[in-house]
């Protein structure tokens, strides 16, 4: 119960002190913000599509390259400037240039030698000392086979040239029974043991745990063993991809939302509504503190990211509120409601934070590129938003009940409402999901028998990069309202990205892949245009900027995400149903959202690994609450029979449903505002997520209590008698 010992002037002091904190706050994220973008200090670092930064393209000085070569190159290159930054991309151009991209950097020769180098392999005594080096490898594969017991053994084979085998010869004679670690950039990365001399040039590691992590080291073997040499072709400090009005109309998206948002929430909760939108001020100054001081890489998808997070960030709150309005409308005062409230509301907001900052820890640890970056912003608005919520908001309202605003009429009570008859509809609410899920496979069946399921942007399939050399300089307004619509005319295709090459006149066009006959017709839409010199104009076909090894290292932590988030859930609740209850729930979201992208023919680019991961935490969250309700409900009411275990799942979504509606809204806003007054790459970020966030309010409401409530009746020990 709250203690009568704080006074009025203690909490008037903690309110003062209180605006004291957001007014500094405020002034402070105004500082960074008003010099994000103009190259002050005290600014956010911004990716290439929002400032720009160096591009550099290297010629691969070995003839004959072969492609697993090169391929293995640019992945080498990729995880190398994860240093940099997480937003970096590289990628294939022509036949034997590698270009890398990297954003915030206005010097290239900084970190031309450094990326340039091939890596460090080195094979080492078990005094680590150096005996053999990657260029003498010839070839490392993943190998698998069956051992005298039948079960699967995993290995990497090396087949070694003459002066490597001659020296693994001599050194694994020495050491029978010994460590001999490889190293890769003075990190070991694998610590065999000799169990024998190895005298043909042919050795294996055996003991990986997985296909999958003996692919990665035989991989790292072979990006250490290439003997590729790079040189610099060309460097350039390329300016934004996008124009400010990107930054500014993203700015102007969240301001009128979040402004929205306090408004519902004060409009719904009163007083609770004013601490939360207090809060909600304070989180949202944190966040801009905490990417200036942490040099976190801002995108525009970061950004829309960003937005997303503060209409997510009331959720806590939102749960909190629900609980005091039970308390008080059960006959507790409200100071003890209050304590209550935020007590039972604990292990809710707890589990389902824990569990997605499990999903973004692993993301961040394995994934590459731009998912490190979308791991790095989502653990950062998990850890804020439980702070606001859990110990700003809890001060603030408890000055606020201190200095006597401590009515019933000021905080509301929770209206006992007839559970809703969710469960026993099952059937019809699995069928519209089955309808809609098969609707986005039977659309990606025609467009793939075009050979295009989805519609794939330049960051996944590669395309054409055209540089043309004007006689003058043009905006990036200029060239998106009279430049783009003229390629699209020869494309066919809206995914047109345009980078302008700094201290020159030079505009790069990157298109989908062009056809000999469709290069010249563009060629001659810029001669015919704007005068250009046709025997200026550089074309070269460029691979994806998210290689298959990055798509590989996204789903895999994708993956072990889920099954992390599997295992939490089943131990926090003891009972593996929920678990697949949720993770089942999470997959429908997916695949919901991936129907939008196949029926609206929205671009899958590198928003869209940013989207789905999304709407994977959105979902687990949402879900997590629910199932918290039923968690306490089982413990207080007796389930005998089918009847009353459907009639907890059915009281529980009914307790529930304010929270999952009020923060469907307030998430919603927010990304509707993006919408709204966004630019068009935002657009087609923020379409998907708006149907992801009605997915995942759906799935949370009218799939994943159902598919618990089957399972739970039909899976384990004790079945339940059917009765509904």
């Amino acid at each position: 119960m709250m203690k009568n010992k704080v006074n009025k002037g203690r909490g008037a002091a903690i309110l003062v002190v209180i605006a004291l904190i957001l007014a500094g706050l405020a002034y402070y994220a105004s500082i960074i913000l008003s010099s994000t973008g103009i190259g002050e200090d005290m600014s956010i670092k911004l990716g290439l599509d929002l400032a720009g930064g160096v591009s550099i393209t290297y010629q691969v000085d070995d003839e004959n390259p072969t492609s697993e070569q090169i391929s293995d190159t640019v992945y080498k290159l990729q995880r190398r400037i994860e240093g940099y930054s997480t937003e970096a991309v590289v990628y294939r151009e022509g036949e034997d240039r590698i270009t890398v991209e990297i954003p915030g950097v206005t010097d290239a020769n900084e970190i031309l030698e450094d990326l340039g180098k091939p890596g460090s392999l080195e094979f080492q005594t078990p005094e680590g000392e150096t005996f053999m080096t990657g260029d003498m490898v010839a070839d490392a594969q993943a190998a698998s086979y069956q051992n005298e017991m039948k079960n699967n053994e995993f290995v990497v084979e090396l087949t070694l040239t003459d002066e490597g085998a001659a020296a693994f010869s001599e050194m694994t004679s020495a050491n029978v029974g010994k460590n001999l670690p490889i190293v890769y950039d003075d990190q070991v990365i694998s610590n065999p043991v000799v169990d024998e001399p190895i005298t043909g040039g042919n050795a294996q590691i055996s003991g990986m745990e997985s296909h999958e992590a003996a692919e990665r080291l035989a991989s790292n073997i072979r990006v250490g063993s290439l003997s590729l040499q790079l040189s610099e072709l060309r460097s350039n400090v390329v300016g934004a991809q996008l124009g400010s009005e990107a930054i500014s109309s993203s700015l102007k998206a969240a301001a009128i939302g979040l402004i929205i948002v306090m408004v519902f929430m004060m409009i719904v909760y009163f007083i609770p509504g004013v601490a939360a939108s207090i809060a909600l001020a304070i989180y949202t100054c944190l966040v801009i503190a905490t990417l200036y001081l942490f040099e976190i890489t801002l995108t525009l998808p970061g950004i829309a990211g960003i937005i997303l997070s503060i209409g997510m960030a009331v959720d806590a709150n939102v749960i909190i509120f629900a609980r005091i309005r039970e308390e008080i409308s059960s006959g507790k005062s409200v100071g003890s409601a209050i304590d209550i409230g935020f007590k039972k509301a604990l292990s809710a907001i707890i589990d389902g934070n824990v569990t997605t900052l499990i999903a973004a820890a692993v993301l961040g640890m394995l994934g590459s590129g731009s998912v490190k970056g979308f791991a790095s912003t989502l653990a950062i608005g998990i850890i804020l938003s439980m702070f606001t919520a859990l110990v700003v908001t809890r001060v603030i309202l408890e000055a606020f009940y201190a200095v006597g605003l401590c009515s019933e009429r000021l905080f509301g009570k929770g209206k006992e409402l007839k559970p809703l008859r969710l469960v026993e509809r099952r059937g019809i609410l699995f069928a519209i999901s089955l309808i809609v899920i098969v609707a986005g496979f039977v659309a990606m069946g025609v467009h793939g028998s075009n050979g295009n399921a989805l519609n794939y942007s330049l960051d996944f399939i590669g395309g054409t990069s055209t540089t043309v050399p004007f006689d003058k300089d043009y905006t990036i307004e200029q060239i998106d309202s009279e430049m783009v619509p003229l390629v699209e005319n020869v494309t066919g295709d809206s995914d047109i990205q345009t980078t302008q090459v700094q201290g020159t006149n030079q505009i790069i066009f990157k298109t989908r892949t062009l056809s000999l006959t469709e290069r010249e017709a563009l060629n001659k839409v810029f001669v015919d245009n704007y005068n250009v010199d046709e025997n200026e104009i550089q074309s070269e076909s460029i691979s994806s900027a998210v290689s298959s090894e990055m798509r590989t290292d996204a789903v895999k932590a994708v993956l072990i995400a889920v099954v992390c988030m599997l295992i939490y859930i089943w131990f926090r609740f003891s009972d593996a149903r929920f678990a697949v209850s949720a993770i089942l729930a999470l997959v429908h979201d997916v695949l919901i959202v991936l129907t939008c992208y196949a029926v609206v023919r929205i671009s899958v680019g590198n928003t869209f690994i940013a989207c789905m991961l999304t709407i994977i935490g959105y979902s687990i969250n949402d879900t997590i609450v629910i199932f918290d309700r039923i968690r306490e409900n089982l413990k207080l009411k007796k389930v005998k029979d089918s009847k009353s275990l459907c009639e907890v799942a059915n009281i529980s979504l009914t307790q529930t449903l304010s929270r999952s509606i009020n923060t469907s809204i307030t998430t919603f806003i927010m990304v509707f505002m993006l919408w709204l007054l966004g630019v068009a790459t935002i657009r087609d970020f923020s379409l998907p997520l708006m149907v992801g966030l009605i997915s995942g309010s759906y799935s949370s409401i009218c799939v994943a209590t159902q598919l618990w409530f089957v399972m739970k009746r039909r899976i384990g020990k004790k079945k339940i008698s059917d009765a509904a």
